[in-house]
Parts: structure tokens; sequence; C-alpha cells
């Protein structure tokens, strides 16, 4: 079981069924959540100050969507990979996305972060396969 993890999704109704099937099968403790990678930005910015002093709490994964109005999931991982964020790079990150174009898997294994691309929507299953593959 993680202890944090966190979602960045734009969709309402994704963001509310991942919620459900993680906790409902007990994959982490707490989920954070960011509606675009912008804010998802702020939220390691905000690590990257707290961590000075008390309260540095980083989430273990990250399920990231790609398509995402302001910031979506490919610029954020542009950012994400670069020195600045450097203070995370243990966050091991999975792409989710309701289409798998080939182009997309060949991209995505370009960031050393992302350790999966899977297709919408999340299930027990799959969190099962992440959990394997993470032990």
């Amino acid at each position: 079981m993680f202890e944090l993890i966190m979602c960045i999704d734009d969709d309402p109704i994704t963001m509310m069924l991942c919620k459900k099937v993680i906790t409902k099968s007990l994959f982490s403790n707490e989920i954070i959540s960011a509606q675009n990678g912008e804010v998802a930005l702020q939220h390691f910015n905000e690590l990257k100050y707290l961590s000075k002093g008390k309260g540095f709490k980083s989430p273990q994964l990250i399920f990231l969507d790609l398509n995402m109005p302001i910031m979506g999931g490919w610029e954020f991982l542009d950012h994400f990979n670069t020195a600045e964020y450097s203070d995370f790079n243990s966050i091991k990150i999975i792409v989710l996305s309701s289409t798998i174009d080939p182009e997309d898997l060949e991209r995505a294994r370009t960031y050393p972060m992302v350790i999966d691309f899977l297709s919408k929507p999340i299930s027990i299953a799959m969190l099962e396969y992440v959990k394997n593959k993470l032990e």
C-alpha cells in the first residue's frame, strides 16, 4: 500500500472514479488531486518550500492524464523532468490516457519517471498490476 499518491486529471468524473477504486482496493492511504499540470507543479513547489522545515510529504506515485487544459500531461512531464524538480526524482508516474497512440507510448518512454502507459478508466485489476510491477 502506498502512503500518498497523486491523480492529475481535469475530468471530475474520472477523478471521482479514480479515488473510489483506489480507496476500495486499499491501494493508498491518502489521495491528492490536481486538475491540471500547472496545479500539480504548484503543489510540488509548495512541497519544496515545506521541505526546508517540517511537514514534507511527497506522493510516491502519480497517475497522469495527458489531455488537460492550461497545462497538459506532456507539459507537466517536461517541467517535472528538469533539475528544478530533482528532489522528486523517486516519484513514479503512470500515464493514464483514453487513447493509446503508439507515438504517445514512444514519447512516454523518453521520461525516466514514467513507468507505464495505461488506458482509462482505472480499475482494481490495473491497480493490482501496478502494485505487482512496483514490488
